[in-house]
């Protein structure tokens, strides 16, 4: 008798609600296979990150091959494949973006642009997004807010959060920085936000915000730090989100869609930046640092999106997706919106009650699909399928999801 569900229950630490009560065995491209043979197509790329699927040839190629020959080295030695990541996502990015380390999970990447900011300003608050998330590691955790604040004691002292822009955008930012100016003492070091919030239900702060609240940082001399961990690498239609704003921050963060599902993540900032905190004893120094396995994965990444052209591929097929979610909007009065840019849209549920049923009724007739619960605004699908999805296996999500949501209303 297999006891692998009792094994679940005896053994493993419950780290975020319940398991998938699915035994996932294999994957490849869009779909998840179960060990009783379902077929299961996979609309969050993993936990956001395989963009280009499940089981990549390329990647494969590159992981046997780099694995036999080099997988992991002291942290202060280095590799080929590690300074050819570094200059070739430098070259992705504005002149200003030159200066890169790599490192293991957003959280990590996150937590060292904050380490990173608070030695070079010398101070240590931080502002961000009342509906954030970067991350459970200290400070990373901190400036997070859509989840995990209750029971763990005293967060980092110094952080605020400013509310995700809605309505009077202007106005709101403007109140919350005087409420964030009447609050500080006087030491205000960062500004950590995404461009798209994710766990925050798919809500992108409209043009020109980010201009203004760039504004607000260097009016206190605070750095700007943008996290991409899902919006990085053509996910939204362009290779970074905040190109659509022509906002180029201090500080970039970057995970997920960089190791398309590997841990890999990346802090970029500039010389002056990068010149000022070594010059300060700037430690950062983990376990995986500067590994060269993922970093071979990453620049096989990078081949993959240019030769591919999958920054016009993922605007291309947000669109088609984009016009299916609308229709299925049109049909059902249960959907109350949707938004997102390219791949990374979300739809909104009215009634939040029926969002874990749906989310079950999508699984059973075979999608993955992911739900975020936001208080007074019912649940929100984080829909994020692969880059290298095909139009039909879109099609095939969204007739699923229809098919759900219509069960359910």
């Amino acid at each position: 008798m297999d006891t692998f569900w009792d094994d679940v229950d005896r053994h493993l630490v419950r780290y975020g609600g319940t398991f998938t009560r699915e035994i996932i065995d294999s994957a490849s491209g869009s779909f998840l296979f179960t060990e009783d043979g379902r077929r299961v197509l996979d609309f969050t790329s993993g936990q956001m990150s395989a963009i280009l699927g499940h089981s990549h040839p390329r990647i494969v190629e590159t992981v046997r091959r780099q694995i036999a020959n080099l997988d992991h080295l002291f942290s202060g030695m280095l590799s080929r494949p590690v300074v050819d990541l570094a200059r070739r996502l430098a070259q992705t990015l504005p002149p200003s973006l030159s200066k890169v380390q790599l490192l293991t999970t957003g959280a990590e990447s996150n937590e060292a642009a904050l380490r990173m900011a608070k030695l070079v300003t010398g101070k240590h608050e931080v502002v961000a997004f009342a509906r954030s998330w970067h991350g459970m590691t200290a400070a990373a955790a901190a400036a997070t807010y859509s989840a995990g604040r209750k029971g763990y004691g005293p967060a980092t002292p110094g952080n605020f959060a400013i509310p995700a822009p809605t309505g009077d955008w202007q106005a709101q930012l403007d109140l919350a920085f005087d409420l964030i100016d009447a609050q500080s003492v006087g030491s205000l070091a960062a500004c950590i936000v995404e461009p798209i919030l994710s766990s925050g239900g798919i809500l992108e702060p409209p043009l020109g915000y980010f201009a203004a609240l760039r504004q607000k940082c260097r009016e206190r001399g605070m750095l700007l730090i943008l996290d991409e961990a899902q919006t990085g690498l053509c996910r939204t239609g362009t290779w970074y989100a905040f190109e659509r704003d022509g906002v180029v921050p201090d500080i970039l963060t970057l995970s997920k869609t960089l190791g398309a599902g590997l841990p890999l993540a990346a802090v970029i900032t500039s010389a002056e930046i990068e010149e000022e905190a070594h010059a300060r004893n700037y430690l950062f120094f983990t376990t995986h640092v500067s590994d060269p396995l993922v970093a071979a994965v990453g620049n096989t990444v990078l081949d993959v999106l240019v030769e591919e052209r999958l920054d016009e591929r993922a605007a291309k097929l947000g669109a088609f997706l984009r016009n299916g979610l609308d229709d299925i909007a049109a049909r059902h009065d249960l959907v109350s919106d949707v938004r997102g840019r390219g791949l990374l849209v979300g739809l909104e549920i009215a009634d939040e009650s029926l969002s874990a049923p749906i989310t079950q009724r999508c699984l059973d007739l075979g999608l993955h699909m992911n739900i975020v619960q936001i208080p007074g605004m019912g649940g929100v699908f984080r829909i994020a399928p692969p880059l290298t999805a095909s139009e039909e296996e879109l099609a095939l999500g969204l007739s699923i999801l229809d098919e759900a949501i219509g069960t359910a209303g």
